[in-house]
């Protein structure tokens, strides 16, 4: 079925600055951007005052400094978490903290969070202050047992809190009751950052700093933006000047080397880098060391001091991902295979032999193709056990449906947490058909068929006149563009004048516009869908930057044909 085009309100341009291109104009007020919220300058975030909980986190870091207690890091195995661990340690290190270290959960052992067992493998590190990363809202176990070892506890996390609040000495998470910080999409990364930046004001009160250098925590901002996009929170203007910053440090050559050594393996320019690499080359990448190995590897990478110390790690995640994809290749054809001709709404599949680290991925996957929400499980290393990554549609929260089948049946799972479009479970095996019909069921009470239909939103058309460099141009150095800010995506219909296969499965076209004008267009991946010479083509497209050589032109990437 073909999906929805639905083209976006423009907005009110006129509101916007006469001087910004006029595609910008145009697509900057079709997403509700003002005019205060067109240049992403580090003076408009918004003060770290609202966050709740920043005084005693902070209050209890500048202890632990003064004292050169021993601090450890419970970081989380997904890019966010490896880029909020990074970013602790060495910001930590910056303010003048002499013994940071940091444990992070094997996925497959201890799963998510500040369990129990990871609290007690920070006390073999010596711990004395435990702060988590992009994690522990949920530990109330977790929290418990590091107390009981004599540690002091910060939480610092961004998910969804449930009924029953840890014990922790400070707890620091936009989303946390009675929080009145504006913004609630901070990445972890970005909570973390807010915390460095507000204990950094602590000690300058202090007279911390009266010998010794005051750090520039800006220099991190690389970390901040790449955990933020991989992490596919939501770009409000807050979170779009963190990645805006991050971006123009890394294009100007001053970030990590771990992220110019990922970047060298990737075959990436960093000053033509966008936010779109952030989410589609550099965090599957880290990604994969916590779906397949280690996520200290990608830690270690970002920890890297020196380029010569990060390219072994670099292609070590590099390979990483590599062995993901293949593993995804094939546990996706297997679960398109098993959901062909489903009529169920809400999806769970699974297969004995799948792969735990990979699972969230298959259920995206099974989402895309079928724009319902889904579940994929994997059994976990306990015996008996499965553990299931789900992905949503808009206007389905997970979670919430996880939390509605918890209270109808108790003990069905034996925990769960995540957002509204992302959502994590551990279940008996024998549980997983009844789970599934209730899932099914949540499904079916909370979604209608407006919700059920595939919809693509678009920005209309282009003008003939547009189809130019210039405008291309500016659509690259717009942005920076991401979830609930999303890149440009235009429709329109084409002639097609010629037409040829380029590598294994590209369909390589030129086309004309209504003009007579003609431009390249490429369509990767659809060589089994192309069009012929002389046929019309309707497609969703982007306007991108085709570089060969020293020479610059437009160039039409096809998204999808209709």
């Amino acid at each position: 079925m073909e999906p929805l085009i639905r083209r976006r309100a423009l907005g009110n341009v006129d509101l916007l600055p006469a001087n910004l291109h006029p595609i910008l104009r145009r697509l900057y007020a079709s997403r509700g951007a003002g005019p205060d919220q067109i240049a992403c300058d580090l003076k408009s975030l918004l003060p770290p005052t609202a966050l709740r909980g920043l005084p005693m986190a902070c209050s209890l870091l500048a202890d632990a400094l003064r004292s050169g207690a021993k601090i450890v890091i419970a970081g989380d195995y997904d890019a966010d978490g490896a880029t909020g661990t990074a970013l602790a340690i060495l910001g930590l290190r910056a303010l003048g903290a002499t013994e940071v270290g940091y444990v992070v959960p094997d996925r497959f052992r201890m799963g998510y969070g500040l369990s129990p067992a990871l609290a007690e493998m920070a006390a073999t590190h010596g711990a004395q202050l435990l702060i988590t990363v992009d994690n522990g809202i949920s530990s109330v176990a977790g929290v418990a047992r590091a107390k009981a070892l004599g540690m002091r506890v910060i939480v610092t996390d961004h998910h969804l809190a449930g009924v029953d609040i840890p014990a922790a000495d400070a707890i620091v998470n936009p989303n946390q009751a009675a929080c009145e910080f504006a913004s609630k999409n901070l990445a972890g990364v970005g909570v973390m950052f807010y915390l460095l930046i507000a204990l950094r004001a602590h000690l300058r009160e202090t007279g911390w700093f009266a010998n010794r250098p005051e750090p520039n925590l800006s220099e991190f901002l690389d970390l901040v933006a790449l955990g933020t996009v991989a992490d596919v929170v939501r770009l409000d203007y807050n979170n779009r000047v963190l990645v805006a910053q991050g971006l123009a440090r890394i294009r100007a050559g001053r970030a990590r080397p771990g992220i110019y050594a990922l970047l060298e393996i990737a075959g990436r320019s960093p000053a033509l880098l966008s936010s779109a690499d952030l989410g589609f080359v550099l965090g599957p990448r880290i990604n994969a060391a916590g779906r397949l190995e280690d996520i200290r590897t990608g830690i270690e990478c970002l920890l890297a001091p020196t380029p010569e110390a990060a390219l072994p790690l670099a292609r070590q995640l590099d390979q990483f991902n590599r062995d993901r994809r293949e593993l995804e290749a094939q546990m996706r054809d297997e679960a398109l295979e098993i959901v062909e001709g489903s009529e169920a709404i809400g999806i769970c599949i699974f297969e004995p032999h799948w792969h735990e680290g990979v699972v969230g991925l298959i259920a995206s996957r099974v989402k895309d193709k079928l724009h319902r929400p889904a579940f994929a499980f994997a059994r976990a290393q306990d015996a008996g056990w499965l553990k299931g990554s789900g992905r949503s549609i808009a206007g389905f929260h997970l979670r919430d449906a996880l939390a509605a089948i918890d209270a109808r049946r108790p003990g069905m799972i034996q925990r769960f947490g995540g957002h509204a479009m992302a959502a994590g479970l551990t279940i008996a095996e024998q549980q997983f058909v009844a789970f599934a019909e209730m899932f099914d069921a949540i499904c079916r009470e909370q979604l209608d068929d407006s919700l059920l239909e595939r919809v693509v939103e678009t920005d209309g058309e282009l003008e003939p006149s547009q189809f130019a460099i210039d405008t291309a141009l500016a659509l690259e150095s717009g942005g920076p563009w991401g979830q609930g800010f999303p890149e440009p995506l235009f429709d329109g219909v084409f002639q097609v004048r010629e037409v040829r296969v380029v590598g294994d499965s590209h369909a390589k076209y030129r086309l004309a516009v209504s003009s007579g004008a003609m431009l390249e267009a490429i369509h990767f991946g659809g060589a089994e869908t192309m069009r012929s010479s002389g046929q019309s083509l309707r497609a969703t497209y982007q306007l991108t930057v085709n570089r060969y050589r020293d020479l610059q032109s437009a160039e039409i990437r096809i998204q999808s044909l209709l």
